[in-house]
């Protein structure tokens, strides 16, 4: 399991408070500290902490794309011409990282002498939550969302949004859409929506120590965009790419062949190397299925090195905690395609190991974000499921799941087993005869079937439970 910092026990005294209490305190902590997280930001680096250049580690509010103002952290600046031209890399606490993005001074809506304030005010909120969860003392999620008074003037800054559902340290599980309503930092509300949302999290397995150097390494995106055919597509993290690719440590695009998968730092060179003769126009390896509109290949890691480590090099742009890179050869690549009278076009894959001693059937998986919600990433995972019910075994995903990769993986679970259910023709089914149909291994079976509450004890031990 996940060892963290912020997840150790309450101290003595904060127990004896039990959960109203303890939170209470913190938020009394926060308003004596309002005046002086203010003087010591203005303070900091002996200036203003309000002249830019602008220090990294301060908050900031912005405007964000969709016009909502919202709370965001430097993480990194970019010196420009002039102090007031500087580039600044932000993160915003309450989206995941793939929002994180570069500004320039226009785009800031007040400065940290304000917006250090709402930042110290949220910290102390999320430590808070951390402490109650790793607590013994029973509460409702209502114990997490006390009433914190704050300086009108700051609060008015963000509005009045709707809050999203909040994961661990301001990694969350909010969906990538911007149509979402802003959330509220600046009343310190921890809205988290359900205790499944409280327990997802796609760091599992990831101690302190690790979950720090690989945020320091992959803090900052590399690249913008990518374009892959006739799509350009904007990135979401850091992928590790040839320093020769991003000599100053940021490139605005690069470009992929869709039949090769090779990149290229130019457009020119792109079209200079499609004009090979002869270039295959569909991925290399088998082509194991096709129907009226798509085919899939499958591609064995250690015979088609290249293709398949310039893979993972794209898709590392869209996942966070992807490590394969090189070591490709104990893993089968399947590559799903559309075709036309111009060729085969990638627009998904998915990942296996050869040999899993863990019976897992997918190790990644990647709908390309030029073509998510049409319907490629059920077919992905249908797919893999389908290889497992030829092996005659019951398979699972490597977990954990990513936050979209679980809310993928439940909807498919769901669909697949309610199907099971109206179509089977007896009486009785047990989890062990739908994993025996579906394939779908029985732990997965047994949440899926409690997150629908269909299933419940008849007896036992935990019948008087029910």
């Amino acid at each position: 399991g996940n060892k963290r910092k912020g997840r150790e026990s309450l101290p003595p005294v904060a127990k004896k408070q039990g959960k109203k209490e303890a939170v209470a305190s913190a938020a009394v902590n926060v308003q004596s500290n309002d005046d002086k997280s203010s003087s010591e930001s203005k303070s900091e680096s002996g200036g203003n902490a309000d002249e830019h250049p602008l220090q990294v580690g301060h908050y900031l509010v912005v405007k964000y794309k969709d016009g909502s103002n919202r709370l965001a952290k430097i993480v990194e600046s970019s010196a420009g011409s002039s102090p007031r031209s500087t580039q600044y890399y932000i993160h915003y606490p309450d989206f995941n990282r793939r929002m994180d993005e570069w500004i320039g001074a226009p785009r800031i809506v007040a400065y940290p002498s304000e917006a250090n304030i709402l930042g110290a005010n949220r910290e102390a909120q999320e430590n808070a939550a951390k402490k109650l969860k790793a607590s013994d003392s029973k509460g409702s999620l209502a114990d997490l969302q006390p009433a914190v008074e704050v300086n009108p003037k700051l609060q008015s800054l963000l509005g009045n949004p709707t809050p999203t559902r909040s994961g661990p340290a301001g990694r969350t599980t909010k969906s990538r859409s911007n149509s979402v309503a802003s959330v509220a930092p600046q009343a310190p509300v921890m809205a988290i929506s359900t205790v499944a949302d409280m327990e997802h999290d796609e760091h599992e397995g990831m101690d302190e120590e690790s979950l720090l150097e690989h945020e320091e390494v992959t803090k900052v995106k590399n690249i913008k965009f990518v374009k892959l055919g006739k799509y350009i597509m904007e990135c979401w993290y850091f992928s590790p790419f040839p320093k020769e690719y991003y000599p100053n440590g940021f490139a605005e695009c690069l470009f992929f062949c869709e039949f090769s998968f090779r990149f290229f730092a130019t457009k020119e060179e792109l079209v200079r190397y499609q004009k090979k003769p002869n270039l295959p126009r569909h991925p290399p390896g088998n082509e194991i299925y096709r129907d009226s509109e798509v085919s899939m290949f499958e591609l064995d890691g250690a015979v088609e090195k290249v293709y398949c480590q310039n893979l993972c090099y794209f898709a590392k742009l869209f996942l966070d905690h992807k490590t394969l890179y090189w070591d490709v050869d104990p893993f089968l690549f399947y590559v799903l395609c559309t075709r036309d009278e111009r060729g085969f076009h990638p627009v998904g894959y998915f990942s296996k190991e050869k040999y899993s001693d863990m019976g897992y059937n997918l190790a990644c998986i990647l709908t390309f974000p030029c073509v998510q919600r049409v319907g490629y990433g059920r077919f992905l995972m249908a797919f893999s499921y389908e290889l497992s019910k030829k092996e005659e075994k019951a398979g699972s995903p490597e977990k954990p799941l990513s936050d979209l990769g679980a809310v993928g993986y439940k909807s498919y679970w769901a669909h697949t087993i309610l199907k099971l259910l109206r179509d089977y023709p007896g009486q009785i089914i047990s989890i062990m005869d739908i994993t025996r149909i579906t394939s779908i291994l029985p732990d997965d079976v047994q949440a899926t079937l409690q997150m629908l509450q269909l299933l419940h004890y008849t007896g036992g031990a935990d019948a008087d439970n029910d």
